[in-house]
């Protein structure tokens, strides 16, 4: 099954990243229209009342480095979208106005919302028109590091879906929050410029190793099988620029900081296809938030690894004087771009890197030691295969033998709820692929990994490595359908989804 030894990072390459953080005090909501203090009233709903946000999906020019220029759909003309800044519990309006000719939805990823303002069609959302507007009015919650993003289905349309620029970030305020730090940074790593190419092996030795050998032996069978027969790999993507903040590495404002500080980054993979990469030469990060919610057990790690529309919120204390690169650990990656200069007060010149020891990337290292999950209700088993270049030389996805009809919405709900009710996934991967898997409208309690019962880190994505099994908890507290689905792009769009409901 293995084509080469070559990585699937290697194997598509491409290129460049951005500098330019995004700086915010932790104490302003950011509008549109500037900066408000914290103490406005509550958003209103009516449609003639002005709407905390605005934002305008259009398709705009975005600089990634000097004469070079992208074209890219984007919210408010800008690469990210604003950050949105709200209050756990206080209603919020926002409009969005699509002045494309596509109709669009635009997902509230993390949050706790009816269907209605969720923002995915496979739930019954409401599109905004092209060319139309629509009103949106929720209550933001839970607390933490959220965003928003389209949600639109791509398929071989690399103009389409999260392949462009509809990615920004969403900080829900706490009503207490503990100020162990100085000040926030926003940093959201996207690719842009994507292509085609028939697929490698994906890297996966950042993960424990913890393959189970019968999704093995089936997940090599079924591909042995289907190139015996001719078929070749199934289309991957590849990459031409990366960019954090919508700038390449070099070609942006540097993170300027002091001796002494202890600056928040919150850190978003926005990427359609990609697992990023995250170090600072000379630093720890200590993770105190995966998914926007706080973990039970702060760690600190030499690297960030983060699979698609994952968030990682870490302290990071600044004493190590210099001016260095924050990088992906892929020398291809950073040398093209996936990087941003951090930058002391007195200290100039070329950013520095180097290389940090080798670390394996484990959820449970922020679990509660010792701890385990409480017994579900009810226990639901998946089992995640490809079917090699099946769908128009796409690979097609299926769950439990099932692949999403994109065709024929809506879609059977093999899945049954009962409000109330605590439910375990147990997740069996017989692909050689890293899954990063979401559920919509819930957090999910992480319970077994590698192998050994966890407890106590809430998320809303979690990687499943190649031939492994992960398990999840969740509590059905949030009626009506819930789509679940890989988050790389490539394989929600071509089956890799199902739903849940409520009965």
């Amino acid at each position: 099954m293995k084509e080469s030894p070559e990585s699937r990072r290697r194997f598509l390459k491409a290129a460049g990243l951005t500098a330019g953080a995004v700086l915010f005090s932790s104490g302003y909501v950011v509008g549109e229209s500037g900066m408000a203090p914290e103490g406005d009233s509550p958003a209103p709903s009516s449609e003639s009342a002005a709407a905390d946000y605005t934002l305008h999906i259009k398709t705009s020019p975005v600089e990634i480095a000097p004469n070079r220029i992208i074209s890219a759909t984007t919210y408010n003309g800008q690469f990210p979208g604003p950050l949105l800044r709200f209050k756990e519990g206080q209603p919020a309006t926002v409009d969005v106005h699509n002045e494309t000719d596509t109709p669009e939805q635009l997902h509230w990823h993390g949050q706790m919302v009816p269907v209605d303002v969720d923002g995915a069609s496979e739930e019954g959302t409401p599109f905004i028109p092209a060319h139309g507007k629509r009103r949106i009015v929720f209550t933001p919650r839970p607390a933490g590091f959220r965003f928003y993003h389209t949600h639109n289905r791509a398929g071989a349309n690399l103009a389409a879906g999260q392949y462009s620029g509809e990615v920004g970030p969403v900080f829900i305020e706490p009503k207490h929050e503990p100020g162990r730090y100085d000040r926030e940074v926003f940093l959201v790593l996207k690719e842009f410029e994507p292509t085609f190419s028939r697929g490698g092996d994906m890297a996966q030795d950042f993960l424990p190793p913890a393959k189970v050998k019968a999704l093995e032996e089936q997940g090599e069978s079924a591909m042995k099988a289907s190139l015996a027969k001719g078929m070749p790999h199934g289309y991957e993507v590849g990459y031409g620029a990366f960019t954090i903040n919508g700038r390449m590495l070099g070609h942006g404002e540097p993170i300027r900081v002091k001796r002494g500080e202890r600056v928040l980054f919150h850190i978003l993979n926005g990427s359609a296809t990609e697992i990023r990469s995250l170090a600072l030469p000379g630093h720890l990060f200590e993770v105190v938030a995966l998914d926007g919610n706080p973990v039970p057990n702060p760690a600190k790690v030499p690297v960030l690894w983060l699979g698609t529309a994952e968030r990682v919120s870490a302290l990071v204390e600044m004493n190590h004087p210099g001016v260095w690169i924050m990088g992906d650990l892929a020398d291809d990656d950073r040398h093209h771009g996936m990087g941003v200069i951090v930058e002391y007060a007195g200290f100039k010149g070329k950013g520095q890197w180097i290389v940090p020891p080798r670390f394996r990337w484990n959820y449970g290292r922020f679990a509660k030691p010792g701890a385990s999950a409480e017994a579900p209700d009810e226990t639901f088993d998946m089992i995640f295969a490809k079917d090699n270049a099946a769908e128009e030389g796409f690979n097609r996805w299926t769950i439990n033998g099932m692949s999403y009809p994109m065709s024929s919405l809506p879609m059977p709900t093999p899945f049954h709820l009962k409000q109330g009710k605590r439910y375990r996934i147990r997740m069996r991967n017989a692909s050689d692929d890293i899954h990063p898997i979401h559920l919509h409208r819930h957090s999910f309690e992480l319970t077994k990994l590698a192998g050994k019962a966890t407890a106590g880190i809430l998320k809303d994505v979690v990687m499943v490595g190649g031939y492994q099994e992960v398990e999840i908890d969740f509590v059905a507290d949030n009626p009506g359908l819930t789509l679940f689905h890989c988050h790389q792009q490539l394989h929600m769009d071509y089956g890799f989804m199902t739903l849940f409901d409520y009965v």
